[in-house]
C-alpha cells in the first residue's frame, strides 16, 4: 500500500508533538516534516514534497491565508487541511475560498482529524457545515483581501505613505481602498476601524 506523505505545522510545540505521534502511528501515512511557523511550513512544501499538509490558521509570521496563497503557486499542489482552535465560519469560508481541501477544529477528536485527512487523501473536500446566508450578512465577509491587508497595516500604526510604499501603490489608491473599508465597517476613520477590528478579534 502506498503511504500518503504528510507534513504538519503548529505554533504550539505540544500540539505539534501530538500530531507527529498521531501520524507516525498510522500506517497509511509517512511524516515527512514538521514546522513551527508558516514560513517553515512553506519551506517544507518547497523542499520535501508532500501529499497532504496540516497547518494551523493563526501561525507566526504567515497566517493560513498566506500559506495557502504561497503553496498555491507551486507546480505541484499538495492538499492542505486547516487545523485550528478558532473554527468560526469566517475562517472556514476563507480557508475554502483560498484553496484548502479540508478543515478540522482542535476541539474535535483526533479520530475526526484522521478521518478528515484520510478523506482528503482520497480526493474529497471536508468542511464543517455553516450557514452561508448568515455569513453573508456579516460586513466583514464583504472585505477584500486588499482591505484585510490594509487593516493589518492600520493596526501597526502605518501612515498612508508607508502603506503605499509597502504595497507599491499610490497614496490616492490607498485612500480609495481605505474609504471603501471604512464604509463597509460603518466607521469614519482609521482609529475606529482598528477599534472595531480589535473588538471583533477579542470576541472570536
Amino acid at each position: 500500500m502506498n503511504k500518503y506523505r504528510i507534513a504538519v505545522a503548529d505554533k504550539n510545540p505540544l500540539v505539534l508533538s501530538g500530531l507527529e505521534t498521531l501520524f507516525k502511528n498510522d500506517d497509511r501515512f509517512t511524516l515527512t516534516g514538521t514546522a513551527r511557523t508558516g514560513a517553515e511550513f512553506i519551506g517544507l512544501a518547497a523542499q520535501n514534497k508532500f501529499d497532504i499538509g496540516i497547518t494551523g490558521w493563526e501561525m507566526p509570521g504567515l497566517d493560513g491565508r498566506a500559506i495557502l496563497d504561497a503553496i498555491g503557486e507551486f507546480e505541484y499542489h499538495p492538499k492542505i487541511v486547516i487545523y485550528t482552535g478558532v473554527p468560526n465560519p469566517r475562517i472556514i469560508r476563507e480557508a475554502m475560498l483560498n484553496g484548502a481541501a479540508g478543515f478540522c477544529a482542535k476541539g474535535d477528536s483526533t479520530e475526526q482529524l484522521i478521518t478528515t485527512v484520510a478523506s482528503v487523501a482520497a480526493g474529497q473536500m471536508v468542511f464543517p457545515y455553516f450557514d452561508l446566508k448568515k455569513l453573508q450578512d456579516d460586513p466583514w465577509e464583504s472585505l477584500t483581501r486588499r482591505e484585510l491587508d490594509l487593516l493589518d497595516y492600520l493596526k501597526t500604526g502605518q501612515s498612508n505613505q508607508q502603506i503605499a510604499n509597502y504595497l507599491g501603490l499610490s497614496v490616492n489608491t490607498i485612500k480609495f481602498h481605505l474609504k471603501n473599508l471604512y464604509t463597509k465597517l460603518g466607521v469614519k476613520n482609521r482609529a475606529q476601524a482598528v477599534a472595531v477590528s480589535l473588538s471583533r478579534k477579542s470576541n472570536h
